[in-house]
């Protein structure tokens, strides 16, 4: 597929090769990968117990909330970038294009850190198979380069038209369901509902640090960590077919499939592991398949684990690397993020720059690299997707939108008070970086705009794109 050029020379373009499954495979594909299982024992031991099993059910109520206004807007605008594409329409009437740049700014760096954490777990789950991977401190140096080997050859894996890289998701989507599920009836085959059950003496009470209130803001940085990824068919929304229905579909179904499998992977883990030994487990799935079948077995589904590890990051690298592409065409951003390869209709540079940066990413602790993700994500991404929905149906009441958020406005009231809560229990350094980097690109943004002479250099430009031509858009 390709369009015109002034020339009348056709261009790469994106083609719409996803369906509803391909594009629920993604989602959940990249939503689960090694997250659960490097992180069940820090929700463990932040929310002081068995009681960490409601703070999954809580991350997946602010994550539904949130997914019902990437559904609205994804339906209603659904092209490449996802994010950058709301931000553009909601935000051009008030502050021109600042908007939409620091996304970008901040997408290209968050995206890529957060597949980064991918590799650090999956390096985590090879040091239960491959000695000298890992050591009482963490990773080793060994560890270390091998991540960086997988992580090239992701990249390498992106390089191919998106038909065939649908397929190829929907394969590591079937891995990952066999690596959770077995890992599920591992733990349940020696269950014990009363350790799986004991909550800390006084854990729901009011006060102390260590009760589910004090460490619950902590874990739902953890919960909501491990349930990012339901928009990621959102980013990809210029290459899906029957994009009205086929992106709230996908968003909403992967959430309840993930929360489903989180909740009963960490009760089955709770009631099979001991809690002081679970608090400090670095490959606690390897350690359950160990007591249920014995070592080998074990292996055999750590490889599983290793390779769903894999395929989150290919699919988060995936969507995230369209996100600069339109921005890019908008002259929003650098130009070389706008150009697709000739014969595989991918961009080229953000693929290519997200591997670079994850490869950066995956040398840092797992922790630190969770909380500067998520602070940076919630503040440019989540927080202003609330303020988009809301101004575009004050200001585009007759933008097309194929679905229409459920009970609005309560669930976008509700996810941004799970954002505020949320960024607010992130450590102090990730709220500062977060904060500084949103600095950094505001005056990268200045020098952008002089250059370009637009807002606040020059005329805002004001282009209803959806609502003046909304089936072209979806064309």
């Amino acid at each position: 597929m390709s369009s015109p050029t002034r020339s009348g020379a056709p261009q790469p373009a994106l083609e719409r090769k996803i369906g509803p499954l391909q594009a629920t495979a993604i989602n959940m594909t990249q939503m689960c990968g090694i997250g659960p299982f490097v992180t069940i024992p820090a929700m463990v031991a932040t929310m002081g117990g068995p009681q960490a099993m409601f703070g999954w059910i809580i991350g997946a109520i602010v994550a539904l909330a949130d997914g019902l206004i990437w559904a609205e807007l994804g339906a209603a605008m659904p092209g490449a970038g996802g994010t950058y594409l709301y931000l553009r329409e909601a935000f051009q009437y008030r502050t021109g294009r600042l908007m939409p740049f620091l996304f970008v700014w901040s997408a290209v760096l968050f995206i890529p850190l957060i597949m980064s954490t991918g590799i650090i777990g999956l390096v985590q789950y090879l040091g239960y198979l491959i000695p000298g991977v890992t050591d009482a401190a963490g990773t080793t140096p060994l560890g270390k380069i091998i991540g960086v080997g997988i992580t090239l050859v992701i990249v390498a894996a992106l390089f191919r038209k998106i038909g065939q890289i649908g397929k190829l998701t929907t394969v590591l989507f079937v891995v990952m369901l066999i690596a959770v599920l077995t890992t599920v009836v591992a733990a349940f085959t020696h269950f014990s509902g009363a350790q799986a059950f004991a909550f800390t003496p006084g854990a729901f009470s009011s006060a102390g640090e260590g009760t589910f209130w004090g460490g619950l803001g902590a874990g739902l940085v953890i919960a909501i960590y491990d349930y990012l990824g339901y928009n990621t068919s959102a980013y990809l929304g210029g290459e899906v077919r029957d994009p009205g229905r086929t992106l709230p579909r996908s968003i909403l179904f992967s959430i309840v499939g993930i929360m489903s499998l989180y909740f009963l992977l960490q009760v089955g883990v709770l009631g099979s592991v001991p809690l002081e030994e679970l608090k400090t487990a670095t490959s606690v799935a390897s350690t359950v398949l160990e007591q249920a079948w014995g070592t080998v077995t074990a292996k055999i589904v750590t490889v599983f684990i290793v390779v769903a590890a894999i395929g989150s990051v290919f699919a988060g690298l995936l969507g995230g690397s369209r996100v600069p592409f339109e921005a890019a065409r908008d002259k929003v951003f650098l130009p070389m993020f706008g150009k697709l390869h000739p014969k595989l209709n991918l961009p080229t540079a953000g693929v290519l720059t997200m591997g670079a940066i994850t490869i950066i990413g995956s040398l840092f602790t797992l922790t630190d690299v969770i909380n500067a993700a998520v602070a940076t994500l919630v503040i440019i991404q989540s927080l202003a997707q609330v303020a988009a929905i809301w101004t575009l149906r004050r200001r585009q009441p007759g933008l097309k939108r194929p679905y229409r958020q459920w009970l609005y406005p309560l669930p976008t009231l509700l996810a941004l008070v799970g954002w505020v809560y949320i960024y607010v229990s992130a450590s102090w350094l990730s709220i500062g970086l977060s904060l500084g980097w949103m600095v950094l690109g505001a005056l990268a943004y200045l020098v952008y705009a002089s250059a370009e002479n637009t807002w606040p250099f020059g005329p805002k430009e004001i282009k209803e794109a959806f609502a003046a031509d909304p089936e072209g858009a979806q064309a």
